[in-house]
């Protein structure tokens, strides 16, 4: 069960995960040694599920961001394989496996048009029978990997849907 630490402790970390555990425990009022663990059991249970670094596509050439939708000729028979290889391409940051007229959503970043055109005709046509429909970004606004953690029903382990703690609701 995620309680108000827990949820504490990951909204520090999704600000910012490089900071420290003694910061952390003087946030939130708890010992070092119990926010370590309370972390590493969030690790185990795959709640938090890594770190990463957030690099400025624009400071590495990588200015365009698009979004592939792709529709994929195997679709109608249930043997789709593409998902998991357009994962696999170094320029995809994201694959979503998606209900509608297309099969995928595929976030990629490319240095310009060029050499998305080239992406998509090298490596997506490469994996086979694919369909894209591509929409370049002009502006990003906003792109965030954080969640909202508040205001959330939070199952225990085994029981669906069990009310937050009060704590939680004020």
């Amino acid at each position: 069960m995620i309680d108000e630490y827990d949820l504490k402790i990951l909204n520090i970390l999704q600000e910012n995960a490089r900071t420290p555990n003694v910061r952390i425990a003087r946030e939130i009022g708890m010992a070092p040694s119990a926010v370590f663990e309370r972390i590493r059991k969030l690790e185990a249970r795959g709640v938090i599920q890594g770190y990463e670094a957030r690099i400025d596509p624009q400071a590495l050439g990588l200015g365009l961001l698009a979004f592939v939708f792709v529709r994929s000729e195997d679709a109608t028979t249930g043997t789709d394989p593409y998902g998991e290889r357009l994962a696999e391409i170094a320029e995809v940051q994201e694959v979503h496996h998606i209900a509608g007229e297309d099969c995928f959503l595929v976030k990629v970043r490319a240095a310009d048009a060029r050499e998305l055109g080239r992406l998509l005709r090298e490596k997506f046509g490469g994996l086979g029978r694919l369909r894209t429909r591509t929409t370049v970004a002009l502006e990003t606004i906003r792109e965030s990997a954080k969640l909202p953690l508040g205001g959330r029903v939070w199952p225990s382990d085994g029981e669906e849907g069990e009310e937050e703690p009060e704590a939680r609701r004020a």
